[in-house]
């Protein structure tokens, strides 16, 4: 039985890959049943993404969640291309480094390519950095403050940045961060 009586689960992921040798093949079993949709794995630690790797490549999973902003880029090199030629869906966990990314991008002023892209707030240009790489399905801010919802959900609006911009993008807040 699935949540408050569904019957049936959309996602289940193996939270950061702990022992997830003995509970992917009770999901996999599960979606083979019909009782779940898609399978998934997270991580939230760049030292893992090798692992990562692994199970994407052997596994057939359909979701992963990884840590990526401009800042944390690793997952561009192997983990983003290869979640795009597997067909897997991208989930990107701490999109701020638990606040620490805008914490340190707060004292100073947006760049001129924030009015191009219409973000009024550094949550935002971040966002839109993410969300904006093919590979990436969706961004997932933890908040439990409505004002950072509505200012997180800024970044849904048009336009998003061009590859081009996106490395701009990175190399600012690099220097700012």
């Amino acid at each position: 039985m699935g949540v408050a009586g569904t019957g049936r689960f959309d996602l289940m992921q193996v939270h950061n890959l702990l022992a997830w040798e003995a509970h992917l093949p009770r999901l996999l079993a599960m979606k083979a049943e019909g009782r779940l949709r898609y399978v998934g794995i997270t991580t939230s630690e760049g030292r893992r993404h090798g692992e990562t790797e692994r199970i994407m490549r052997a596994q057939p999973i359909d979701f992963v969640q990884f840590t990526y902003n401009p800042v944390d880029r690793e997952a561009e090199r192997r983990l983003l291309p290869l979640a795009a030629e597997r067909r897997i869906a991208v989930l990107v966990n701490r999109p701020f480094r638990e606040g620490a990314l805008l914490r340190a991008l707060a004292r100073h002023r947006l760049p001129g390519w924030a009015a191009e892209l219409h973000c009024d707030g550094w949550a935002q240009a971040v966002l839109k950095f993410i969300v904006s790489h093919p590979a990436v399905t969706c961004a997932i801010p933890a908040t439990s403050q409505v004002a950072h919802v509505v200012q997180n959900m800024g970044a849904a609006r048009n336009p998003l940045p061009d590859a081009a911009l996106r490395e701009r993008i990175a190399a600012d807040i690099a220097a700012l961060a």
